[in-house]
């Protein structure tokens, strides 16, 4: 069932569980994750960053989109940190049922104008929009892009650009990175401020950079009011580190036999997530 964010969100966000928005690279893992999903009878969100569209091409948005409207869980392709209106209107215009504008970098006023433009263009074709307040981090230089220093959200600035842009969902700035942490680096979220940041506004609130954290941050995270997840690190690693091993077997060389070891291994992981953000299950709640 293809629908938008919003659509989905709304419903956890009444449930209190996070629905995972696992970004793909490629039509492995876009079958992996659905196949997951579809076990696990769990909503998702397939999140394509810029980087990764541009990889696999505007074209396989066709095969997403079929996938999605054949899914026997409710899925929505989601457009992971757009960071200009055009990059996010050609984003719209290939068939993503949600789009992320990140405006986090720029001064407050200058991200809710942006927002704000954003969320008149998308909600006019059905179409949601996630915004972002404060700024990740950035933990490794395989990841998106993230600040050099976390800037976390103020609660106060919450309540002004939710109601000031319109936005769907919002993506806190809590105290997490995107990529994969260092062995000499433990991140700590800030669940208090979550609390407050949760208390202050209704919307679905959104964390990013989930790889890497304690199962048991991610779990409060949940319970306090977190709706949707982004996963990208956590599942590109499996993937991959499979795949160097099973590559170390030279003779080697077709497809059907390199990749399934590696979308198991993804699967793994796929699985553990949806389980840790309470979202088994929870298919059903669309029905």
């Amino acid at each position: 069932m293809l629908m938008n964010m919003n659509q989905i969100l709304s419903l956890a966000n009444q449930h209190n569980f996070a629905v995972p928005a696992f970004n793909i690279s490629n039509y492995a893992m876009l079958n992996g994750v659905l196949e997951v999903s579809e076990k696990k009878q769990a909503p998702l969100i397939i999140a394509i960053h810029p980087d990764e569209l541009s990889h696999i091409g505007t074209d396989m948005m066709i095969s997403i989109i079929q996938k999605a409207h054949h899914a026997t869980v409710p899925v929505c392709i989601h457009l992971d940190h757009g960071s200009s209106f055009s990059q996010v209107m050609a984003a719209i215009q290939s068939g993503f049922t949600s789009v992320m504008i990140d405006g986090s970098t720029l001064s407050f006023e200058d991200n809710v104008t942006l927002s704000r433009k954003v969320v008149e263009a998308a909600h006019a074709v059905n179409v949601s929009v996630e915004g972002e307040l404060g700024t990740i981090g950035s933990a490794d230089g395989e990841a998106e892009n993230g600040a050099n220093t976390i800037v976390y959200t103020s609660p106060d600035d919450a309540v002004k650009f939710v109601k000031r842009t319109g936005v769907d969902a919002l993506a806190v700035a809590i105290g997490t990175s995107h990529g994969l942490y260092p062995k000499d680096m433990q991140p700590k979220l800030e669940l208090e401020l979550l609390k407050k940041i949760k208390t202050c506004i209704s919307i679905p609130l959104v964390l990013h950079g989930g790889s890497g954290n304690t199962d048991s941050e991610i779990n409060n995270s949940v319970k306090l009011g977190v709706n949707k997840i982004n996963i990208s690190s956590d599942i590109k690693a499996a993937y991959y580190t499979k795949m160097r091993e099973v590559l170390a077997d030279r003779s080697l060389r077709e497809p059907n036999s390199i990749e399934p070891p590696c979308v198991a291994a993804m699967s793994e992981v796929v699985a553990h997530k949806i389980t840790l953000f309470q979202a088994d299950s929870k298919a059903l709640l669309y029905r």
